[in-house]
């Protein structure tokens, strides 16, 4: 009799937690990507097509001249914003690419950056700021970061390793113009027909 009054009062309390559960609605959809739209708006300047001049520090200690370029646009109805850096050399070839998503997180009320480049993936904080943003890769006991500045036209950006202690130490800087729109990456959707 007992362990049927106990499987009674498990069966009760399954439902009545059951129903709680159901009575919670899940956020709208709609909701949460009208929030992204509007938090992602903050960094509609970086959109479109970009070419200037950079140089980096490579890992034997020599700089690198290159010629930068990125392609940014809107994705997901605004809610997310698509990257696409290339650097290259003064013959022309291809040096870098690098890949990235912008998102924002509502429930957390946080960007993050989403980065393919080099062989190695990763997210990180990016913290918008009133001309630009950084954001930031923990490297150990140093952090690698990354600040860009957009003033009329122009997207200057630089890189430092940030060691406990000591001066920041520069090993990448771009200077970009932008050069044009973008309908990267929305264009070319594969239609129903």
């Amino acid at each position: 009799m007992i362990g049927f009054r106990a499987s009674g009062i498990v069966l009760v309390l399954t439902a009545a937690v059951s129903s709680a559960a159901l009575g919670q609605a899940r956020p709208d959809p709609a909701e949460l990507v009208a929030v992204q739209r509007e938090a992602m708006a903050r960094l509609s300047f970086m959109d479109g097509v970009w070419r200037g001049q950079g140089w980096t520090i490579q890992a034997s200690g020599e700089k690198q001249e290159i010629t930068q370029t990125e392609r940014v646009g809107p994705f997901l109805d605004g809610s997310v914003k698509v990257l696409e850096g290339r650097g290259y050399t003064p013959d022309g070839e291809l040096a870098f690419n690098a890949f990235g998503t912008i998102s924002y997180d509502p429930s957390a009320q946080a960007f993050s950056l989403h980065s393919y480049a080099q062989g190695r993936a990763g997210d990180f904080v990016l913290t918008p700021t009133a001309d630009g943003f950084v954001w930031e890769i923990p490297a150990g006991s140093m952090t690698i970061r990354y600040t860009a500045v957009f003033d009329d036209g122009t997207w200057r950006e630089r890189g430092e390793r940030i060691a406990p202690g000591e001066e920041p130490v520069r090993f990448f800087e771009m200077s970009l113009e932008r050069v044009g729109d973008t309908d990267w990456p929305a264009a070319g959707a594969v239609g129903p027909d």
